[in-house]
């Protein structure tokens, strides 16, 4: 049985490895392209949600390439990611697609219910090696936010960025041909080191910096917010994100147990002069997470969502009281097929002239001064 996956931004390193060393043949799908949404949109419902579509078009891709069954997680709540299996299973059909359709749902803290799913996969193996393909697994997800980390920090602050961005992506190949753990962390200390030795960029010493909160999808698949990241960090902007794999793995399925992983389950306690209650998707973590940023005196916050998500929009009707109490410039930017890079592009230099406007008239750079010199574009 060849099995594949959706592709969300570099996750895939790690969801392969953890399906190869599981004994699977896996298809990798091809990463999201136009064609990717074109198939998509093609098939898809007209109002779902940008993520929806993608997913979509990465089954059909990878069926051509001989893919004959589907990984897909589950869900439950508001957010209507815990619809997408079923209705993407039934497209699939009426397109004449034979294959299988496995569904993982997220047992939130409850990892013995998740292997158990695993080994509903057909995987005959031992306890042990199904440990060891964990271990692998979860180490490339922790190099992979590393590696991601690591351009956050050095793509604003140096002059060549094409290299930088070269490393970066030399580096996420090294980490997914890796077999070993040595290897894995060996390679990130390496591009770490060759980045440190890129020269600066003189003329950026004062750099913005930007929290990004929002839709996980929407945040971590570069080509569903138009290599947004890469975009602010050309733009001299140092991206700051508490949403990351090894975090929604440690908070959903080992309920924040590991100690020296990111969580968010404390930050969430920031929510609730806000928002006390579960909209389901992460709209709870992007309140918080607002805050949180506020509080370490980042310059602006952009919230990312796909076009038509309940629980971001919830959480966008709310960011304006945290924007006005809190004190932190918020920007929010949807995504569909519709969207274009010169109209992205324009807005995020129009939200970036505004904030170095506002450190330039007080001349303070700590974001709650900022903030009590109001600005008609923070309202929007």
């Amino acid at each position: 049985m060849r099995i594949t996956f959706p592709h969300m931004g570099n996750s895939y390193i790690a969801i392969s490895s953890l399906l190869k060393e599981l004994g699977l043949d896996v298809v990798v799908p091809p990463p999201c392209s136009k064609r990717t949404l074109e198939l998509g949109t093609r098939y898809s419902p007209e109002f779902v949600c940008l993520p929806f579509k993608i997913n979509l078009g990465n089954y059909l891709e990878a069926m051509d390439r001989g893919a004959e069954a589907i990984l897909m997680a589950g869900g439950w709540g508001p957010c209507r990611f815990g619809y997408y299996a079923q209705v993407e299973r039934d497209i699939l059909q009426d397109l004449g697609r034979k294959f299988n359709m496995v569904i993982i749902e997220a047992p939130d803290s409850q990892l013995p219910s998740l292997l158990n799913q695993v080994r509903q996969l057909g995987i005959k193996t031992s306890w042990f090696h199904v440990w060891s393909a964990i271990r692998l697994a979860w180490e490339k997800l922790k190099a992979v936010d590393r590696l991601e980390a690591l351009q956050h920090y050095w793509l604003p602050r140096v002059i060549d960025k094409n290299r930088c961005e070269r490393m970066i992506d030399a580096g996420l190949r090294a980490v997914d041909r890796c077999d070993e753990l040595r290897e894995i962390a060996a390679v990130v200390d390496k591009v770490d080191r060759d980045l440190s030795g890129l020269g600066r960029d003189a003329d950026n010493n004062d750099l913005i910096r930007i929290g990004l909160v929002g839709e996980i999808y929407t945040l971590l698949e570069p080509f569903a917010n138009y290599h947004l990241e890469r975009q602010l960090g050309r733009m001299g902007v140092e991206i700051v994100r508490d949403v990351t794999l090894t975090q929604w793995v440690n908070d959903h399925l080992l309920g924040g147990f590991l100690r020296s992983a990111p969580s968010l389950h404390a930050t969430l306690n920031l929510a609730k002069p806000y928002l006390r209650y579960w909209v389901g998707g992460h709209g709870r973590e992007t309140v918080a997470s607002t805050v949180s940023y506020a509080r370490r005196e980042l310059d602006g916050v952009i919230q990312v969502a796909p076009l038509t998500c309940m629980p971001e929009i919830v959480a966008q009707s709310v960011l304006e009281r945290v924007q006005e109490e809190e004190g932190i410039p918020v920007m929010t930017m949807y995504f569909d097929e519709h969207a274009g890079e010169v109209g992205i592009i324009t807005r995020l230099e129009a939200f970036l002239d505004m904030i170095r406007w506002r450190k330039m008239k007080t001349g303070d750079t700590n974001a709650k001064n900022l903030s009590r010199s109001r600005c008609w574009f923070c309202q929007h």
